[in-house]
This record gives structure tokens, C-alpha cells and sequence, in this order.
């Protein structure tokens, strides 16, 4: 079980509140990887926060604009040096990917680039009130063939469309949201999964925020471990 990767939503300002979430996930039993989004990225200490960090970890700031502009945002986080993964959204457009990609390969060998689908708060009427003609399902798989096409890692979407991603792109790294442990609330995603229902689906790695650090976290990370185990 070692070897499943678990993203932790560190969705807070606070620094204490942050160093709190990754010593009380700490285990032997799951690779747990922070997962820092723009809350903590824009806050005032945030950023300085990540130059000093010494492990792996996750930059979800969802980059999305022109591609020199995109290109410029990624120069600009050369200095942070543990950053594993960074998320663009494939909204963006293929152009955007390509540069995005050809660019972190030149800055940080070790920087993957995962493109954001879907949110997960989002769901088939959601796409229509935007414009969208395509089903979520429909949408997923073609922006994953911009995502494949462009060089990039990975793929963030639901576990929900996980398993079709998988069987048409196999060499993908998968990482889905909207994961909560069973009886836990939806609260404002609208298409959620298990962690054991995620892993069936074949993903390479969950999300979860909530589920984790809401409460008690050693007994969450505890109660997922038990989970996993069934």
C-alpha cells in the first residue's frame, strides 16, 4: 500500500495551521504528498514558505492564460526547487501545454506538469449553463488526448472518468479530487469517490482535503488506512 500516493489539501493561510497538517499525516504505510493551491501560494508568507521546504511536493496554482504569460508564471517559480508537480488548466490550449511543458523540462528536470480537466465541482448541467455541448465524460477524454499530444505528465480529473482515461491512455499520470472516505460530506463537489473506488479505477494518485484534515487528522489517516486495507 505503500506505493499509493496520497495528495493532502493543505488549504489553509496559516503556517502552523500547515505544519500541523504534514507532521500528523506522517506514515509508513502511504506516500503522502502536500498539495499546496493558491490560498496558501497568495497568502503572505506562503511562498516563502515553499522556497524553504525540503520535501516533494505539489503546486496547484492551475495556470491558465496566454502561452508567453504562462510561460513567464512558470519562469518565475524556477527558485522552488522541490516543486514536483505544477497544474495548468488544458483550457488553456494545446500551444499553452506544449510551452508549459518544453519549458519545466528546461527549468527542473524532476517538474511534472499535470493538466487540470473538469473541476469536480462541476457536472453535465454545470457545462451546459458555460457552453459546453459535451458531456463531462466527452469533454475529460479530449482534453486528455491535448494533455497526451502535448508532452505533459498528467491528467487531474474525477475518478469517475479515471478508468476511461486509463484504457485509452495508459501511460498517464491520473490524479482525481473529490475523494472522501465513505459517509464523509460531498460538500461543494459534485462528483466524488472512495479512495478504494479511486484505486480500482486505476489511478495514480487521490486528492483529498476534508476528509483528511477536518477534525482529528492522525485518526482520519487512520480510519484511510483502514479503508485502503479492506
Amino acid at each position: 500500500m505503500v506505493n499509493k500516493n496520497v495528495f493532502v489539501a493543505c488549504d489553509t493561510s496559516n503556517i502552523n495551521e500547515i505544519k500541523k497538517i504534514i507532521n500528523y499525516t506522517k506514515t509508513n504505510k502511504l506516500k503522502i504528498i502536500p498539495k499546496f493551491g493558491l490560498q496558501f501560494f497568495y497568502s503572505k508568507n506562503g511562498r516563502a514558505f515553499l522556497q524553504k521546504f525540503k520535501k516533494d511536493y505539489w503546486l496547484d496554482l492551475k495556470i491558465n492564460d496566454i502561452p508567453q504569460t504562462a510561460l513567464s508564471a512558470i519562469d518565475s517559480l524556477k527558485d522552488l526547487k522541490r516543486c514536483k508537480y505544477i497544474t495548468v488548466h488544458v483550457s488553456g490550449g494545446l500551444e499553452m501545454l506544449k510551452a508549459i511543458t518544453k519549458k519545466t523540462k528546461k527549468i527542473n528536470k524532476n517538474l511534472k506538469v499535470l493538466g487540470v480537466t473538469v473541476l469536480t465541482s462541476l457536472n453535465n448541467k454545470s457545462l451546459r449553463e458555460i457552453g459546453h455541448t459535451k458531456t463531462v465524460e466527452q469533454l475529460v477524454l479530449k482534453q486528455a488526448g491535448l494533455i497526451k499530444k502535448s508532452g505533459a505528465a498528467g491528467i487531474v480529473c474525477s475518478a469517475q472518468e479515471a478508468k476511461i482515461v486509463r484504457k485509452k491512455y495508459k501511460s498517464l499520470f491520473i490524479v482525481t479530487p473529490g475523494i472522501r472516505l465513505p459517509g464523509d460530506d460531498a460538500n461543494d463537489q459534485s462528483r466524488i469517490m472512495t479512495p478504494v473506488d479511486a484505486f480500482k479505477n486505476k489511478v495514480s494518485g487521490i486528492v483529498m482535503g476534508r476528509s483528511l484534515v477536518k477534525g482529528n487528522i492522525k485518526n482520519n489517516i487512520k480510519r484511510l488506512i483502514n479503508h485502503l486495507n479492506q
